[in-house]
């Protein structure tokens, strides 16, 4: 079998997805993309496609992964692993077609028959926010996750601080003591002022504080770590098992939330997973994007005993989704 054929496909909202062909009419999914940078993806996954996977067989998973990776001279980035991540998608679900399995049989089989789903809330007041927690509570969701305030300046007078918590204590209102709830500060919060945060969360029973600082601070959430009791996640800026090996060393973070869509897909997401869990880390793979990138990741999350629960941003409710 070969691969004889590719097409790309912009998708609102923000969607890029890959169709690889091959000789025997078995077809593969993928979805490459970098929020905000969907040209820039396509180019890269059109030169990496064009390049070299035209005429190779597409079951030599591992070694694609390797040979696209290992043979540039400049490696990693969101970029270049966004599109690696599309095509290691469409490569499994070729190689899952050709077995007739789904990729997670594969790697050794399930090691859980559901898997715990976290929804996005959005909204711009507390009442918003309050108001989509109620509801996903309704539909069923036992975990949520928010973003716990918009931009902070270096310095915030108490009032600041005190509405961003007014957010998080919407939430909890609305749906309960025996539901997860996460938080993302998203990078906005400088060191100065998340010391402060993290501290009157502690009463909000928070599972997780997502993205504490910004990656190239990462050096400071170590400090902050070891100041409170809540679980400090990060990851969804990473794009290798390399990026995350600093983290598990240094101890700062207990979670990480790595994205099938940015780490180089469905192989690289397995071993980071296992890495994870030599250093007993738990993981939360993110996924704010497309049917195909939370199917694929999924396929991680069923066979990686650390894999705790699943981001999820479609309204899987909704048939248009």
């Amino acid at each position: 079998m070969q691969v004889t054929g590719y097409e790309l496909f912009a998708v609102p909202p923000r969607w890029l997805l890959l169709k690889l062909e091959t000789d025997e009419g078995i077809v593969g999914w993928g979805e490459p993309i970098i929020q905000g940078r969907l040209d820039t993806v396509r180019a890269a996954v059109e030169e990496l496609v064009e390049g070299y996977l035209l005429g190779t067989d597409p079951l030599r998973t591992e070694y694609h992964w390797r040979k696209l990776y290992q043979s540039g001279y400049f490696r990693g980035g969101p970029i270049l692993m966004s599109a690696l991540a599309g095509i290691d998608h469409a490569l499994w679900d070729i190689k899952g077609r050709y077995h007739g399995a789904p990729v997670h049989e594969l790697f050794g089989g399930h090691v859980r028959d559901r898997l715990l789903v976290y929804q996005w809330l959005g909204g711009d007041s507390p009442d918003e926010i309050a108001a989509a927690a109620r509801e996903g509570h309704r539909k069923g969701y036992g975990a949520f996750k928010l973003n716990v305030t918009q931009e902070f300046r270096a310095l915030e007078p108490p009032a600041v601080v005190d509405r961003a918590l007014d957010r998080v204590a919407a939430v909890r209102d609305a749906v309960g003591d025996e539901a997860f709830l996460g938080v993302d500060f998203h990078g906005r919060v400088s060191k100065s002022m998340a010391a402060e945060l993290v501290r009157r969360l502690e009463p909000y029973g928070v599972m997780f504080i997502d993205q504490l600082l910004l990656p190239e601070h990462g050096d400071g959430v170590a400090a902050l770590a070891a100041e409170t009791t809540i679980p400090i996640s990060t990851g969804e800026r990473f794009y290798s098992r390399y990026d995350f090996k600093r983290l598990f060393v240094d101890g700062s973070v207990s979670v990480i939330q790595p994205d099938v869509t940015h780490v180089g897909g469905i192989s690289e997401l397995r071993k980071i997973a296992s890495l994870a869990e030599s250093f007993d880390t738990a993981v939360i793979p993110h996924c704010p994007l497309g049917p195909v990138a939370f199917a694929a990741s999924l396929q991680v999350g069923f066979c990686a005993q650390n894999v705790v629960m699943q981001e999820q941003d479609l309204d899987l409710h909704d048939p248009a989704s």
